[in-house]
Parts: C-alpha cells; sequence; structure tokens
C-alpha cells in the first residue's frame, strides 16, 4: 500500500500476536459471541498490525484506519471477500448478491443496486417511510399509555422490516402490530450459520447433519421460495402495468427494470441474491445503530436536548414530515454518526488478497487472509479527542476539534462503500425525530441498570434494551 524498501519489508510470520494452539490456533482463545472485542484487546496489546490464526489458516490483522482504509480502497481489484464465505454460501444455495459478488458481476450488480438506492429514487419512497414511522408511533402511545415496557431493539427491528418489505418489496407485512416476518425469522437462521460454517475448523456439514443443518436446510428453502415469490409478484405487476417501468413503486422493481436494460449483465438470480442482501442491510444494522444511538443520546442529557429542539423546530409534526427536513436534520445525523463511531455493527471486515501486496511494511501473499479491525483509532485518544464521550458536535461543521472522517468508516470506504447508507440515514433520523418530538422518554437501559453488553452475530447488537415512554 505504500512505497516501502523491500529489504525493509516484513513477513506476516515476523509480527507479533497471541500464541496459538497447537492445530487449533488462536479459536480456543476467542469467544464467538464478542470476537471483536477480542481483537480489539489484542490490537491493544500487539498493535495495529499483528497476526492470528484460525486453526492453520494464518491472517494478518490491521487496526490502524490509514492502513484500513487503504486496504478496503484497493477492492475489487485487490482483496476481496474471504473466498470461504463464498464457498459456505454456494454449498448452502445462495444466490450472490452485491454483498459477495466479486470482479465483473460486482460491477454490473454495482449499477443496478445504485439505481435502486439512490438519493433520488430513495426520495420517491419517502411517503412510506413516513406511514411505517406513523404506525411505530401509535404502537409506542399504546406501550405509554399502558406503562408498558418496550423491547426497544425488537420494536426497531420491526420497523425497519416494515420499511423494507413495503420500500423495497412492495408487500405491507405490519410486524410492528404483531404480525409475523416470516422471511426475517429464516434469515435469523441463515445468516449466523454462514459465520458460524465460514469460521469452522472442520466442514463437518458435508458427512453428517446434525439437528441445526436440518432447520438450517428448511430455512434456506423457505427463505428462497419466499424471494422468488416476491420477485415473480413484481414481474406480474410490471407486466400488467408496463407503465410502472418508467416510475416504480418500489426498489424491486427498480433493480428488475435496471436488470432488464440491454447489457446489464444481471439477471433474476442477481436480483434475488441482493433482495436477501437488502433483508439484511434493511433490518439488524439499521435497528441496532439507532438502538445504539437512542442509548447514548439518554446517557447524554446535553446531547439529548439539543436533538429534541432541532426536531422540535425542524420536523415539529410527523404526520408532516418531509424529505428537506429530514435532510435538515444536521444534529440528528451528527448524533447518528456519533454512535456509529462509538457502536460501529459492523465492527470488523474480514477480506482476502487477490495479488500479491503491501499493507503498511507487511507483504501480503496472494489468498492470505487480512482482517481489517474498524473500531480501534475511532475509540483512540490518539485520534479524537476525548473519545470515550458521545460528542455529536465534533462532526458538525465548524466544530472546534472537527473529526477526521476516515478514522470512523461505518458505511466501508472507497468504490465498495454501502450504498444503502443514504437510506440508513434516513430511517434512523425519520424514527428517533419521531420519538424525540411524541414523546417523554423516562427510561431507556438493561433491566439490570448495567450497561448493554455488546453482541456479535452478523452484526453487533446490544443485548436487551428497553424503554419506557
Amino acid at each position: 500500500m505504500y512505497n516501502t524498501i523491500a529489504a525493509e519489508l516484513r513477513h506476516i510470520t515476523d509480527l507479533p500476536g497471541p500464541r496459538p494452539w497447537p492445530l487449533a490456533g488462536n479459536l480456543p482463545q476467542i469467544t464467538p459471541t464478542r470476537l471483536h472485542q477480542d481483537l480489539e484487546g489484542w490490537a491493544r496489546q500487539y498493535g495495529p498490525l499483528f497476526k492470528i490464526s484460525f486453526g492453520r489458516t494464518q491472517m494478518l490483522v490491521v487496526a490502524s484506519h490509514e492502513l484500513v482504509n487503504a486496504v478496503l480502497r484497493d477492492r475489487p481489484d485487490g482483496f476481496r471477500r474471504p473466498s470461504i464465505t463464498a464457498t459456505v454460501s454456494d454449498e448452502m444455495g445462495g444466490r450472490p448478491g452485491l454483498f459477495l459478488a466479486e470482479g465483473a458481476a460486482w460491477r454490473d450488480q454495482r449499477r443496478m443496486v445504485m439505481t435502486a438506492l439512490a438519493p433520488h429514487a430513495v426520495k420517491a419512497y419517502f411517503p412510506s417511510l413516513v406511514t411505517v414511522g406513523l404506525r411505530l408511533q401509535q404502537h409506542w402511545q399504546r406501550a405509554a399509555r399502558d406503562g408498558r415496557v418496550i423491547d426497544l431493539t425488537e420494536d426497531l427491528k420491526r420497523f425497519s422490516v416494515d420499511i423494507i418489505a413495503g420500500l423495497a418489496f412492495g408487500s405491507d407485512v405490519n410486524t410492528i402490530d404483531g404480525g409475523e416476518d416470516v422471511i426475517q425469522r429464516h434469515m435469523d437462521i441463515v445468516l449466523p450459520a454462514v459465520a458460524r460454517r465460514s469460521m469452522a475448523l472442520f466442514p463437518y456439514w458435508r458427512y453428517v447433519r446434525l439437528p441445526q443443518d436440518r432447520q438450517l436446510d428448511t430455512s434456506l428453502l423457505a427463505l428462497n421460495q419466499s424471494i422468488d415469490g416476491l420477485i415473480a409478484t413484481a414481474r406480474a405487476r410490471l407486466a400488467a402495468e408496463p407503465e410502472r417501468r418508467a416510475r416504480p413503486a418500489n426498489l424491486l422493481e427498480a433493480m428488475i427494470c435496471a436488470a432488464d436494460e440491454g447489457g446489464s449483465g444481471v439477471d433474476d438470480v442477481a436480483v434475488a441474491g441482493n433482495v436477501a442482501t437488502m433483508l439484511l442491510a434493511g433490518e439488524d444494522t439499521t435497528s441496532n445503530t439507532l438502538a445504539w444511538m437512542l442509548y447514548l443520546l439518554h446517557q447524554n442529557p446535553a446531547a439529548m436536548q439539543k436533538a429534541r429542539e432541532e426536531v422540535l423546530r425542524v420536523a415539529p409534526e410527523p404526520r408532516a414530515f418531509t424529505i428537506e427536513q429530514m435532510d435538515g436534520l444536521d444534529y440528528l445525523d451528527a448524533c447518528a454518526q456519533e454512535a456509529m463511531r462509538l457502536k460501529p455493527v459492523a465492527p470488523f471486515i474480514p477480506l482476502e488478497a487477490l495479488r500479491d501486496s503491501v499493507v503498511g511494511d507487511v507483504q501480503v501473499p496472494k489468498d492470505s487472509l487480512v482482517w481489517c479491525v474498524m473500531r480501534n483509532d475511532s475509540v483512540s485518544n490518539d485520534f479524537v479527542a476525548n473519545a470515550a464521550d458521545f460528542h455529536p458536535e465534533r462532526w458538525l461543521a465548524g466544530a472546534a476539534q472537527p473529526m477526521n472522517k476516515q478514522v470512523s468508516m461505518p458505511f466501508g470506504a472507497g468504490v465498495r462503500t454501502c450504498p444503502g447508507r443514504y437510506l440508513a440515514l434516513l430511517e434512523i433520523k425519520l424514527a428517533s425525530a419521531m420519538l424525540l418530538s411524541s414523546f417523554d422518554i423516562a427510561s431507556i437501559g438493561t433491566a439490570s441498570g448495567a450497561e448493554p453488553q455488546e453482541l456479535d452475530g452478523f452484526t453487533m447488537s446490544p443485548i436487551g434494551l428497553q424503554m419506557r415512554l
């Protein structure tokens, strides 16, 4: 990544790191549900470049924001997601979407997804977002009236699912009011299985089917059938109403129209893969960021008051929310950025080298694994003033100590930056503006009063957050 005299280059084997166990490597020293914290702890101990091994597979861990940024910007030509993840997904009958696509397939799909998620396209669907926000408002009004404790993470997941189902697929599932979210129930089984199998020492499932594997097979079949049904329904609508192609009513229709353009290089298999990707991106990532942000605001009353004052000044009435009002909520946007700095829902990104490369002063041979730690410099006083504090002002224009935006990269960096970032921030601002304009928050926290623990599943989520309004 940087010009370094060859004689000065180190090999991955030369680097410090935790002592591995025979055969198992460092896996016995890792707790899967807090894998990110284990890696962050080792980064503080061994520095921004160190080595670990999963079984016999050795990898380079990169915890410097400058080096992480350089690695991420060397995609898709220099690095890809680990091939083992794609292999596991293929074994499970997965259909690759933008998340796992590489090379020419990624470039073709990127155009399609960017068309569907471009800010001007998302703005056309804004009334649908307001409808779901009002549904959540009514749900919380009943909870406030009844004095009922709200499972914050669960309610925000339902909010995100309802937005994706309506905005992306044209389906009104209304999980907020108790409807069953069949697709997400299966996603909750499939996605952790991909992560679990990608880190397994031995692929036992190729030889023995355990109960969890049979359950996975059932969920995979149901998930693929549901996705195929969504696509078939959307295609039927487009065939019956050809004028919809000029102005698609939802993101799935927009993706299909983009895929049908001559020379797009995209088919319904790619569309199906991106439906699954959007379900993931539309639920856990957004809802977990929202939950963390509201918790941090409640822990910091001065910031909460500033956010409330901005909402009451700019967007006081949820029924009359406009896209211009959401775009004008600068302090609320800063709160989201600060929450993502402290509590990134994607605290690490594993990659695989596609060619011989150099990271810092370390030689990285082709096919080597590189583990990017996303939360290290972003919570270090060496790079962020009073880094442990929740201080949204650092993100505002004219800040006395402005934030270096390359230190915190919640949406990634380079050309593979998350294409749904505008939609995610819009959802976050809409839900929090509705909350701050409509309710007095009595409490947000865990039942025990302890700080919520971070759970590393497919994304990093808070455990046990409850809210009283």
